[in-house]
């Protein structure tokens, strides 16, 4: 054991840094972790610790150290969430709502008819231009589009059906329309 390692006696300042972490956070379980955390930054930082002067001083002054670090960024947190809660909805829609709703537009989409079904897929979904969606069914663009119409029109009876019987707070909410006649072919 050399002379630098009696004079650093961790073990013999655990009762009076546990005192001092319980005055500063007020709860046994908060101080123990306060305490394991400046003896972590002690050990990390023991290079710093000048043969002759106090232990005790130092290790206290660690724990204080850490104590205010966290103090701030839990203040910091805080303030973090505070303004997060600000920039949320006040009140969010019910989820099993969507769900319903997703639902209903995969079963609709589910009973389109084959032809419909799969130039819609592509186009919607995969997002193939019409002319690779036509080439990949084999047939005209025309009849691609014609498809395409039919199956937005079907399911655009769903989407008409439930907008009539919305309440006020879903009014306004309809599917997206996702290329099509309507918008430039890709």
């Amino acid at each position: 054991m050399t002379a630098r390692e009696c004079h650093f006696d961790v073990l013999g300042q655990l009762p009076g840094l546990r005192r001092y972490a319980r005055s500063l956070t007020r709860n046994d379980i908060d101080a123990e972790d306060l305490v394991h955390d400046a003896l972590v930054r002690a050990y990390e930082n023991r290079a710093s610790f000048r043969a002759g002067h106090n232990l005790r001083v130092w290790l206290m002054s660690i724990l204080h150290n850490v104590f205010v670090d966290r103090t701030r960024a839990r203040r910091a947190e805080a303030q973090r969430l505070a303004r997060l809660g600000e920039l949320v909805e006040q009140q969010l829609a019910p989820g099993q709502d969507q769900h319903v709703r997703l639902c209903q537009v995969r079963q609709a989409f589910i009973e389109l008819p084959d032809e419909q079904r799969a130039a819609l897929h592509l186009v919607a979904i995969e997002g193939l231009t019409y002319t690779e969606a036509a080439a990949t069914l084999g047939i005209p663009v025309g009849t691609l589009m014609s498809r395409i119409a039919r199956a937005r029109a079907a399911l655009r009876t769903i989407e008409d059906n439930d907008f009539e019987s919305s309440t006020s707070t879903t009014k306004g909410r309809c599917l997206r329309i996702v290329g099509g006649w309507d918008a430039p072919s890709r």
